[in-house]
């Protein structure tokens, strides 16, 4: 099995916004996910799974030639790709009559998992 993964962790956007980027790149060929990724209007959330996909891909190449396979990028395939939340970081703002109200900074955790398209 020739199956790579990556993970980003604590990214610092919530995870119902990422998770938007995230289902456009399942199931698809490298290639063309790093294109559909370019042309995304979720700026932010797209640069956070290009680099994510990046570093998986790179994992893939680093694992075939530590096992001495050649493996060429134009194989590789999205095989899974989710977002899970990270820990909410708890923040407050001053209100009205000596209240605080509660903000919430929301994290996740990216995991991308590439894989060759003829395995499965």
């Amino acid at each position: 099995m020739m199956e790579a993964r990556a993970a980003a962790k604590y990214v610092r956007q919530s995870a119902r916004k990422l998770r938007l980027v995230v289902d456009g790149i399942r199931g698809r060929d490298v290639n063309e996910a790093y294109a559909w990724l370019q042309f995304q209007p979720k700026k932010k959330a797209s640069r956070i799974m290009e680099k994510a996909l990046r570093s998986a891909v790179a994992n893939a190449l680093q694992k075939a030639e530590a096992e001495g396979e050649p493996l060429d990028v134009d194989e590789l395939y999205v095989k899974r790709a989710y977002v899970n939340e990270g820990p909410t970081l708890k923040r407050w703002r001053a209100r009205a009559m000596g209240r605080a109200s509660l903000i919430r900074k929301r994290t996740s955790h990216v995991v991308i998992v590439v894989d060759r398209k003829g395995e499965a």
